[in-house]
């Protein structure tokens, strides 16, 4: 690969940002606590990178730059006159999300995601169903009845389907480890 600058074509940016454009706003909205405000940040950083013909040094550059970008241009709106006073209203403590650590957890918590939910969009829908049941914080016994199906079905649907996914995220346990540790 070369490492040498690159502007990307209008393909590779439209293949970037639909790879990129979610979890940069799930990202954006940790900073900004808004999904309209967070979209509209996504969406600047990009229109930027598209009219400036940003140089990046490699493809896998891009990646870290954009994150940094949206980071940057959150900052900034939180410092516009415009929000400080909707940041002061939430009690948010911009300093705080200046910081390394801010940036990092909220950076793993993106891919962590993105990764459990390709992993769980790769088990069969049934497991599927139970482990989303569960996550959003339903018994056992809620999510039998729920399913119509007894207990025990569900019992040994969550080992079958915790199964898989330990099988499927096996290679990503030390950054869902690093991210509950921050």
């Amino acid at each position: 690969m070369s490492k040498e600058n690159i502007s990307f074509t209008p393909k590779e940016y439209k293949q970037l940002f639909e790879a990129l454009y979610t979890p940069l706003c799930l990202f954006a909205q940790g900073y900004l606590k808004n999904s309209e405000d967070s979209r509209d940040v996504v969406q600047d950083v990009f229109v930027n990178i598209w009219q400036k013909k940003i140089m990046i040094k490699d493809k896998a550059a891009a990646k870290s730059y954009l994150y940094t970008a949206v980071r940057n241009k959150c900052l900034d709106f939180l410092k516009s006159s415009y929000s400080k006073t909707k940041s002061q209203r939430l009690g948010m403590d911009i300093m705080h999300l200046e910081g390394e650590s801010f940036f990092t957890r909220e950076v793993l918590l993106v891919e962590t995601s993105e990764k459990v939910d390709k992993a769980l969009n790769s088990i069969p829908k049934k497991y599927k169903k139970v482990i989303k049941l569960g996550m959003r914080g339903l018994t056992n016994d809620q999510i039998a009845e729920r399913l119509q199906v007894s207990v025990n079905t569900i019992k040994s649907q969550k080992k079958v389907a915790y199964r898989k996914l330990k099988l499927l995220l096996k290679n990503d346990i030390f950054h869902i480890l690093l991210l509950f540790s921050l």
